[in-house]
């Protein structure tokens, strides 16, 4: 099990860097927080209510630590455990696909599952848990109960940061390097075990799609989670101590959970799949099955769960909902998520005419290629751009910050369905490797490839919801942070707030450039070793000389970890900097900006990239008449294919997927941070 030995170690190695950085900032988050009132341990007037007391910011910021750390070893945990089940499902996929496509997509499809499942409870017990922890010391307070909350949701996004950056350079720099010389070069199978590359190459999709994505839409689901009960804790849920109403985020995730459950049994038991074609149907199903099921759901917990009318804080003042108004906040940010997710599909699918072009267009070569697959990227933003602008406007008019808190939560309640379909892909990718290493016949290897190239699509689309959550949690996230932060109109004309504006939007290609030219790097060494392996070890092209995987691993593995610190350092900074030296409005300026221009490249890289990934499938597998024209493999127009997806690889596997946390991780910070910047930021401009 070379593989799974290679992620576990990787994880290992990771985490030990990590838990030394969260140590660190554990011990920021205390020493902000508790300066807020100077370590005061007397109980304070509340913000909203002066007549009453709460309890000191001393105690937040310890209880705020804590739920730092839980969301941390929360995020940790799931992303680790995937990882092992996937690692597990590889070969019983590979071995499943002897006796034909269905019992190996069923393999895939369940395992995937458990880790959606995994994860989506995991999250939500440990907040249901840590809630009802902090509400025996707090009591009534429940403004400074949900306020330390909000670290548990900060934990979740900075491990996640970590875990993708560092897994999406692992998995590309093995992968590019293993593509590069083994399929252009030396003109071998993908996945051949003459590949000294080829069991980095593996690792890799474990370590970065596996428990990257895990750790990611964990994050996701902690910071909506965390920035809608912050909204309603200043709301009338929080005034009349209404815990069931308090605990709507939380009853439309664990029904979502089990909409979920009954969504999978539609595509291992109800209908059985006999044919390759029918892969990506059943897997599209799943979405929309689950989708029309959780409008039912939320309906039901509507109307059972809200009062018919509550007030929400919006800015300053008190709106009235209702709860039907709540109903359609959800809903619509729940078929705001089906339909990127379908965008998505159409411009990464070879079903469909945009990926064919690509293919098309590397009859004259590389260039074309990269031309028609940039422009598809920007093209495909458009639509989920225009969603995510109506789910805004309406939800907002519904129900103030509170409507677009919900949204996301309705986006990510089919969780467990979207990961389920997205780990997927990975589990059978490997099980090609698998099949391919192991010498099993070609039959076989078709199979998996099928499985394969309709993961690839599906893994496009989990992107596309991830990406969509990020806009609307970090834009509740932002409505939170201004409302706690006591900033009244964010003034874009103010000279103060448009230098944020400016700088946050530079930020995604700042950190875009760190995360390619380290994948870039890493790669550059991995094919000069791949190359002096095959150029030095006799026997190795005709299969009698063994490649040397291990140095190639630690290659990747030592890579991953010197290169993932600085973006992290710079996510995880800017924030604290911009907050402490120009004070909040600033700050607002930086988190609309950033937030505003990484949806938009994050998008397009994804897309991009998996458009190049399935033009590259569409030329080999050569199912269609249009196809066959353009191969076989090794033709020139196949290695046009493979450099685009090359190039693809590190948009679509790791600046594209980590931008998304980057855009949640600085609003969820500055929220947590908010009192401390509220009292003691903006230290240039009040010397100055």
């Amino acid at each position: 099990m070379g593989t799974q030995e290679g992620a576990t170690s990787f994880l290992f190695t990771e985490y030990q860097y990590v838990g030394i950085f969260m140590s660190i900032f554990a011990v920021v988050i205390f020493l902000f927080l508790g300066s807020v009132e100077g370590f005061s341990t007397k109980s304070q007037p509340c913000t909203y209510s002066e007549g009453k007391f709460c309890k000191p910011a001393l105690f937040t910021a310890l209880f705020s630590t804590a739920s730092f750390l839980l969301g941390a070893i929360t995020s940790l945990v799931s992303g680790f455990l995937g990882m092992k089940i996937a690692t597990y499902a590889n070969a019983r996929t590979t071995l499943e696909a002897r006796k034909g496509v269905g019992k190996a997509f069923i393999t895939a499809f369940r395992s995937g599952a458990v880790m959606g499942f995994l994860l989506a409870s995991s999250g939500l017990v440990v907040l249901y848990i840590t809630i009802n922890v902090f509400k025996l010391y707090y009591g009534d307070d429940w403004e400074g109960l949900f306020e330390s909350i909000t670290g548990y949701g900060l934990g979740g996004s900075s491990m996640a940061l970590f875990g993708r950056v560092g897994g999406g350079i692992y998995t590309k720099a093995a992968d590019v390097g293993a593509d590069l010389v083994g399929k252009v070069e030396r003109n071998i199978p993908e996945d051949d075990p003459r590949n000294p590359a080829v069991i980095a190459d593996n690792v890799g999709d474990n370590v970065g799609d596996i428990a990257g994505m895990g750790s990611d839409l964990f994050g996701s689901y902690a910071e909506s989670s965390c920035a809608a009960l912050v909204v309603a804790s200043i709301s009338s849920f929080g005034i009349n101590h209404d815990f069931t109403g308090m605990c709507y985020p939380l009853l439309v995730s664990s029904v979502g959970i089990i909409v979920c459950l009954i969504t999978t049994l539609f595509a291992t038991d109800f209908f059985e799949i006999k044919a390759v074609k029918e892969i990506e149907p059943a897997l599209k199903k799943q979405l929309i099955i689950s989708t029309a099921l959780m409008t039912v759901g939320i309906a039901i917990i509507s109307w059972l769960a809200l009062p018919a009318k509550f007030t929400i804080y919006n800015f300053g003042t008190q709106k009235e909902v209702s709860n039907w108004g709540l109903f359609f906040c959800v809903a619509i940010g729940l078929w705001a998520g089906l339909i990127i997710g379908f965008v998505t599909e159409y411009y990464t699918s070879n079903a469909y005419s945009p990926v064919q072009d690509v293919a098309d267009s590397c009859r004259t070569g590389a260039a074309t290629n990269v031309i028609f697959g940039l422009a598809l990227g920007y093209k495909s933003v458009i639509i989920p751009i225009f969603a995510i602008a109506v789910s805004i406007y309406v939800s907002f008019s519904i129900a103030a910050m509170y409507g677009i808190a919900v949204a996301a939560l309705g986006m990510l309640s089919t969780i467990a369905t979207g990961l389920a379909i997205d780990a997927y892909g990975p589990i059978s990718d490997n099980a090609g490797g698998i099949a391919e290493m192991a010498g099993m016949s070609h039959r076989i290897r078709e199979r998996t490839d099928a499985l394969d190239a309709a993961g690839n699509t599906t893994a496009a689309i989990g992107k596309g919801f991830a990406i969509g959550s990020a806009a609307l949690v970090s834009l509740a996230l932002f409505g939170a942070f201004v409302s706690r932060a006591g900033v009244q109109v964010v003034d874009v004309l103010s000279p103060k707030v448009f230098i944020g504006l400016i700088v946050g939007a530079m930020l995604p290609y700042w950190f875009s450039a760190m995360t390619m030219k380290s994948v870039g790097s890493a790669a550059l060494k991995m094919v000069e070793e791949v190359r002096r392996q095959f150029n030095t070890i006799p026997g190795l092209m005709e299969g009698t000389g063994k490649p040397d995987y291990a140095t190639c691993v630690k290659i990747s593995t030592d890579a991953s970890i010197k290169e993932m610190i600085p973006p992290g350092a710079l996510v995880m900074l800017t924030p604290l900097i911009v907050g402490t030296l120009f004070g909040v409005e600033t700050l607002s300026g930086v988190l609309a900006g950033a937030l505003v221009s990484g949806v938009q490249i994050a998008i397009s890289a994804s897309n991009t990239g998996g458009a190049w990934d399935n033009a590259k499938k569409y030329i080999e597998a050569g199912a269609s008449e249009h196809a066959r024209t353009l191969g076989p493999k090794g033709s020139d127009c196949h290695k046009a294919a493979v450099i685009g997806d090359t190039i693809g690889d590190p948009l679509k596997d790791t600046s594209g997927p980590s931008l998304n946390i980057l855009i949640k991780l600085m609003a969820v910070e500055s929220l947590v941070f908010a009192p401390f910047f509220a009292t003691h930021g903006g230290l240039l401009f009040k010397y100055l």
